[in-house]
């Protein structure tokens, strides 16, 4: 049994290998034979296409000049020359020839008397003139004499130029019954510009008159040639009527390959420029013009086409044969694995018991991280929030610094009211006892002035050590100076300070908080002010400069500066270069967490010639009516 298994597997192998050929050579022929025939009808249609537009385009630029032989035999001018040649200049003629011909844009324009001698030409300044020559053997002057009009195509005798020829006759008297041209007016059209047009297709064209010539050519070596070899007896009898001269009128060796329609077949040619090539071979009449037009267009796309096709066929034979391949032997392998399928089931059972296991005692583990990590992030988030908190009250306790710093010049602004207040009190009972009722008023008018004078002092500290806020609203810049400036105007005047205040006349709006922005002109100030306490002409100089959609806020002193070593590390927490007890090193560096909040930048420099400079730059605002809204203003008026 297992011997003629055998046996049956290589007679099927060898059959195998025997069929596998014959099936690719089957498959690729098939589908070249397909291949060749959709090509071929595809550039039949494109043959047709452009043979069609050709032979209009080449009807449509020969018929646009019929009209003008009729045309001028009209004219007086030429009948006039005509009745009496002998007795006129046939100068001012000619150069009326030539100008139509100009115009027109024809070859040339001739007129021919009844004898058929060329009497008036538009060449007659060349040295191949028309002028003497008789044309009585072209049939485009025996067809006009007999008063119909001509056409006719040939080469020109003189300037064996080929061209198309139209012919009118002209009548001296058309009234008499039995009335004869007495001349013909021809015009000559050459062929040239027509085949210089052909040369851009991807095809040839070739026009046939019914004598087989080839008269018209894209290609110039097919020119004046014979469709078939001519036998001797045709060759003299189309010398004989002079249509193309003494022209040779070799043949072209065109030969039919085969037929595919009653106007189309595939050509070679034996010999010549084209002997490399098949083409197809596609007519189309021209009546009109008794002519035949031919298009060839090569047939290498279509052999091109047919390889990749069957290179493609041939591609997907053996992908096909490939798969059928590939598919036998994964059966095998299949069979193959069939017969481990039980042990490999078993040892898989016991590989996902094990894995079941793993994956329960890695969840507890999962679960116990998870765990973990949820406190941890609770513990970070009430850091954050205790973070928070402490940053509010750094804040708040760095305004009840600076309150600290103020409160000598407050207690100035305090103590002398109330000190007034009790020498105009004790000054109104002593007035109320001796009855002297109207100097008493006027102590207490002014007790009562004092009295309004500290509830000012005490509401700007009131707004000064309040909490802020976290709305971002529009703020005018002078009017946060000011109010800063009212903070320290005791130690202003005792410190005989000058403030120059440069700004704008008309008022600058930032997008920021406003107490926030108090505090750091505050800390700004306070600190400018410590700075010149030892300098003999203290001057704080405020600047407000919008710039595009920033405002630049600066308070310049003209104290000492800053070491340039302790530029880098000015606005870090801590960091003081007052004495110990002064300060806590805080308020620089709140002041610039607050501008960095509010979207600006707050830097520090020295000014050439002594003094620093802090330097806030904020985003710009148009205001309230701009951001159209109402602004609400605070006590001390931040608008």
């Amino acid at each position: 049994m297992a011997t003629r298994a055998v046996h049956r597997h290589r007679i099927l192998r060898r059959l195998l290998w025997v069929l596998l050929p014959l099936g690719l050579t089957l498959c690729m022929w098939q589908t070249a034979q397909v291949t060749r025939d959709q090509a071929l009808q595809t550039l039949q249609r494109d043959a047709e296409n452009e043979l069609r537009l050709s032979a209009a385009g080449l009807n449509g630029h020969l018929s646009r000049h019929e009209y003008l032989p009729q045309l001028l035999a009209s004219r007086e001018m030429v009948k006039r020359f005509l009745a009496a040649p002998e007795q006129q200049d046939a100068m001012p003629l000619n150069r009326l020839l030539d100008r139509f011909r100009a115009t027109a844009d024809v070859s040339d324009i001739y007129l021919l008397d009844r004898q058929a001698e060329t009497l008036a030409a538009s060449n007659w300044h060349r040295p191949d003139t028309f002028i003497g020559q008789s044309y009585h053997f072209r049939s485009y002057y025996r067809e006009a004499i007999a008063g119909r009009q001509g056409r006719f195509y040939g080469l020109g005798t003189q300037s064996q130029e080929r061209g198309y020829y139209f012919s009118a006759p002209v009548w001296l008297d058309e009234t008499a019954p039995d009335a004869t041209p007495d001349g013909v007016i021809v015009v000559k059209v050459l062929l040239d510009a027509v085949e210089a047009s052909w040369a851009e297709q991807e095809a040839e064209l070739l026009v046939i008159g019914p004598d087989d010539i080839i008269f018209m050519a894209s290609h110039p070596a097919l020119r004046l040639s014979a469709l078939n070899a001519l036998a001797p007896e045709e060759r003299e009898d189309l010398l004989a009527t002079r249509r193309y001269a003494d022209e040779s009128l070799p043949s072209s060796g065109l030969q039919e390959l085969e037929t595919l329609g009653a106007r189309s077949r595939l050509v070679r040619f034996s010999h010549g420029p084209l002997a490399d090539g098949h083409f197809l071979n596609l007519s189309r009449p021209m009546p009109t013009l008794g002519w035949e037009m031919h298009i060839l267009k090569s047939l290498d796309p279509v052999v091109r086409t047919q390889w990749l096709s069957a290179l493609l066929a041939g591609g997907l034979y053996g992908l096909v044969a490939l798969g059928g391949g590939v598919g036998w032997q994964r059966w095998r392998l299949r069979r193959e694995r069939e017969r481990f399928a039980a042990r490999e089931r078993e040892t898989l059972a016991r590989a996902r018991d094990e894995l079941e296991r793993n994956v329960e005692r890695r969840t507890r583990d999962l679960v116990a991280t998870n765990q973990r990590l949820s406190a941890e992030i609770e513990e970070r988030r009430r850091a954050e929030e205790r973070l928070r908190q402490t940053r509010d009250e750094l804040i708040q306790a760095a305004k009840l610094a600076v309150l600290g710093q103020l409160a000598a010049g407050i207690n100035h602004e305090f103590n002398q009211p109330l000190a007034a207040i009790r020498a105009y009190a004790e000054n109104a009972r002593t007035f109320l006892s001796r009855s002297r009722t109207e100097v008493a008023d006027a102590n207490l008018g002014q007790i009562v002035e004092l009295t309004e004078r500290m509830a000012q002092i005490s509401a700007q500290l009131r707004q000064f050590s309040r909490k802020s806020g976290d709305t971002l609203t529009p703020v005018s810049v002078a009017s946060c100076f000011d109010y800063a400036l009212r903070l320290f105007q005791a130690r202003l005047n005792e410190g005989v300070v000058s403030v120059e205040r440069h700004w704008p006349d008309e008022a600058v709006w930032v997008r920021a908080e406003p107490v926030r922005l108090e505090q750091v002109l505050v800390n700004l100030i306070g600190n400018a002010l410590q700075a010149m306490a030892e300098t003999t002409e203290p001057r704080l100089t405020l600047t407000i400069v919008p710039e595009g959609k920033r405002v630049r806020i600066a308070v310049i002193d003209n104290g000492p500066g800053i070491a340039e070593a302790d530029l880098p590390r000015l606005f870090e927490p801590f960091f003081t270069t007052k004495s110990t007890g002064s300060g806590l090193g805080l308020g620089l560096s709140i002041s610039a967490r607050i501008i960095d909040d509010l979207g600006g930048r707050l830097e520090a420099a020295n000014v050439p010639g002594g003094g620093a400079t802090f330097t806030i730059t904020l985003p710009r605002d148009f205001g309230p009516e701009a951001a159209g809204q109402a602004h609400t203003e605070e006590p001390h008026a931040h608008a």
